[in-house]
């Protein structure tokens, strides 16, 4: 609970309609309540604060307005938001955190570097089977960085216009170099597959020209990731155009009882996450299903008026998740 100064400063401030000082004291309360690692109420309270997952008033106009649009259809080839999601929202492996922790201080020093005429990494490749925590990654670069969160739209890039899809990858390009972001290339494999593959027709392999040229060419303020869930149909020529390669994998049992610990904090339940027992009915899934399964015990311990989540309620959310993956196997 947020101190007895803080909350006469936010109620005070409030009542005089002072927005500015109620939003300092707001901020003030998130960052306690963070430090006390309640990462759940400070994550609400700053989509409250903030909108939900949105760029605040004063800071959407400048991206907004210029996005760079598809020739063919009009539609914005990125999609800008803010990012809210901090370290301690996801688990990594120890190498993964360890890349991700240089990097940021590579940035956080970014001017002694640049004093011994270097440069902080800025072209990230995250490689493994989908939901295994790449796009959250790439939002927490961004949040830890206090940089908006760019994520290029691939449906809009590809165009069926013969030179239209280098023509749009040119334009975001163009527009991440001035603007400083995390820009996430996410299904990258779809604009830089394999050219020497003979089923791939010629417009692709001048795509992936195109983009091999950007790469080299690109000197912008922005840190670019790229994410894939196949690394193996990616052309070869695409691996040494990026400054360091992250792999994610699915957790294992000790990630998931770390994962378990952050998804199910300040939730009453009946057992300990560092059972063996209950993190063993997790094993071989991935985080993105692991935290689907969370959020559909606590749903249930809800709606059925349970004040304690059992391991009935998280065996019942993995029969429905099963259920679940065989309907869209078929």
């Amino acid at each position: 609970m947020a101190s007895g100064k803080l909350l006469r400063q936010l109620i005070k401030s409030g009542a005089e309609g002072n927005f500015e000082a109620f939003r300092r004291a707001s901020e003030e309360v998130i960052r306690e309540e963070r430090g006390k690692r309640h990462t759940l109420l400070a994550n609400d309270l700053e989509k409250i604060l903030y909108g939900r997952g949105n760029l605040s008033n004063d800071k959407k106009k400048p991206y907004l307005e210029q996005l760079p649009q598809d020739s063919e259809r009009g539609l914005p080839l990125l999609y800008v938001k803010e990012p809210v999601r901090c370290f301690e929202d996801v688990v990594l492996s120890d190498e993964n955190k360890s890349l991700i922790e240089e990097i940021l201080v590579e940035y956080h020093r970014v001017e002694l570097l640049r004093s011994h005429g270097l440069y902080p990494v800025d072209r990230i490749l995250f490689c493994g089977p989908p939901g295994c925590g790449k796009t959250l990654t790439a939002e927490i670069i961004a949040n830890e960085l206090s940089l908006p969160l760019a994520i290029v739209r691939t449906d809009s890039v590809i165009s069926s216009y013969l030179g239209e899809t280098a023509a749009n990858i040119r334009k975001v390009f163009d527009f991440v170099s001035s603007i400083p972001m995390v820009v996430l290339f996410d299904e990258f494999d779809a604009l830089a597959k394999e050219r020497s593959d003979d089923a791939e027709h010629g417009e692709l392999k001048r795509v992936v020209n195109a983009f091999l040229q950007m790469m080299d060419a690109y000197e912008g303020k922005s840190l670019l990731i790229a994410a894939t869930n196949h690394e193996k149909i990616l052309d070869t020529a695409v691996w040494r155009r990026f400054d360091e390669v992250l792999s994610f994998d699915y957790p294992n049992l000790e990630q998931i009882r770390r994962l378990l610990s952050v998804k199910l904090r300040g939730v009453r339940r009946e057992f300990e996450t560092d059972d063996s027992r209950i993190s063993n009915m997790f094993k071989g899934m991935s985080h993105a299903d692991i935290e689907r399964v969370i959020k559909r015990a606590i749903k249930d311990m809800v709606v059925s008026g349970k004040e304690f989540l059992t391991e009935r309620h998280i065996e019942s959310a993995l029969r429905k998740e099963e259920a679940r993956k065989k309907r869209l196997q078929q």
